[in-house]
């Protein structure tokens, strides 16, 4: 297997680390990256980008990161907290209107990115070419009743947070999430990432592989741990709300490959980019990059506290979070004890490291469902394990 990139001197277990994921855990296309003190450390890449035609991974090659994304859209909010423009603590309403029905007129912008809204289904879907357009999706959100009483439980709202949040974006800047990244944030920095892929750069887009999905109905209980049974339980609940989170579109199976999908905004799931683009937006935020900081040092210490820490009330599992980035657990240990990020489905992880100054991304087209998917843990590992000696 053929790694191409760098890895500086005492970084080399990475580099083999990444090697092993192709050869010992069925990697198809992949890049790794981390920045320590601004500057990349570990950028590599390799394997192929689309399977069907033999393209090879290349140095730019962009990959669709799931719900990576949002930690992407939570520090476009926290930049216009930082600027006064949002109040984190204000009512949605305030800058949404329309939002205050159905009983939400007190339900807090910071809500809204600890998931604690409860607006993680909708009673009924609406149509994809409808997601896509952005404003129907807004209107259903603005009408709809929250699932739980708002404020008393967090549960993942892993598609409907991109229009939550990126509404407010785009009430107070006047600017999509995506055009907002690309003017302010991804432009300035020259970061290769996107919010609404431009067409231009379509060609470059790895395609998405999905290793068999796991048959639910035939696991028995009594092989499950106990902790994972009520989860279990309720996925093969089409009424759950861990099914309905994701079905809020009609059909809603949305094909991640399509570049119509790739070119709309959905802010929590369809964020494309590079390892490199991510792992140097996360460095903007624990230090400087080129000269720039994206957030003060202060702004990224309320952004990254702990709000919300328990068992989740959609995914029903444990979990913490900051204001809109994902803290560590157990299960998902991120970079380590003092880090935040956020993972993507299937397999792709983004966090920062604030005390080690440290900011990694990875990203991957095989998507590969449950807990045995070792990619990301095993570079994390040899990335700590390098790290505690070069340092």
């Amino acid at each position: 297997m053929i790694i191409e990139g760098t890895a500086a001197a005492g970084y080399e277990a990475v580099r083999e680390a990444f090697a092993a994921d192709f050869t010992e855990q069925g990697d198809v296309g992949a890049a790794v990256c981390v920045y320590l003190d601004g500057r990349p450390v570990v950028d590599l890449w390799g394997g192929t980008a689309d399977p069907d035609t033999g393209r090879p991974w290349q140095r730019d090659t962009l990959q669709l990161v799931y719900s990576a994304t949002k930690g992407v859209v939570a520090t476009i909010a926290h930049l216009l907290a930082q600027r006064g423009e949002l109040d984190l603590d204000a009512p949605v309403a305030r800058y949404w209107p329309e939002f205050a029905a159905a009983g939400k007129a007190d339900i807090p912008v910071r809500w809204l990115l600890t998931h604690q809204a409860g607006l993680a289904a909708l009673d009924k879907p609406v149509e994809l070419g409808d997601a896509l357009a952005w404003t129907p999706m807004v209107d259903a959100l603005a009408a709809q009743a929250p699932n739980w009483p708002p404020g008393t439980a967090f549960g993942y709202h892993g598609r409907t947070y991109g229009w939550l949040v990126g509404e407010v974006i785009r009430r107070v800047s006047g600017r999509t999430p995506g055009r907002f990244l690309a003017e302010e944030i991804a432009g300035p920095l020259d970061i290769d990432f996107f919010i609404g892929l431009p067409p231009s750069e379509q060609a470059r887009v790895s395609r998405l592989v999905f290793a068999p999905a796991p048959d639910l109905t035939a696991v028995p209980e009594d092989a499950v741990p106990e902790s994972l049974r009520p989860l279990l339980a309720a996925m093969r609940d089409p009424q759950a709300l861990v099914n309905r989170a994701f079905q809020i579109t009609d059909p809603a199976d949305i094909d991640f490959n399509s570049p119509a999908v790739q070119a709309a905004e959905l802010p929590a799931s369809n964020g494309i980019g590079t390892a490199r683009g991510l792992a140097r937006l996360y460095a903007a935020l624990v230090g400087e990059v080129e000269g720039t900081r994206l957030l003060t040092a202060d702004t990224l210490a309320a952004a990254s506290r702990e709000q919300v820490a328990g068992t989740d009330h959609v995914l029903m599992l444990p979990g913490r979070y900051a204001s809109g980035y994902m803290l560590p657990t157990a299960e998902l240990p991120l970079g380590g004890a003092a880090s935040f990020g956020h993972p993507g489905r299937g397999g792709s992880l983004a966090f920062a490291d604030p005390e080690r100054r440290l900011a990694f991304a990875y990203v991957t087209n095989h998507i590969v469902e449950g807990a045995l998917d070792l990619r990301a843990r095993n570079l994390v590992d040899a990335l700590n394990g390098a790290h505690a000696t070069v340092r």
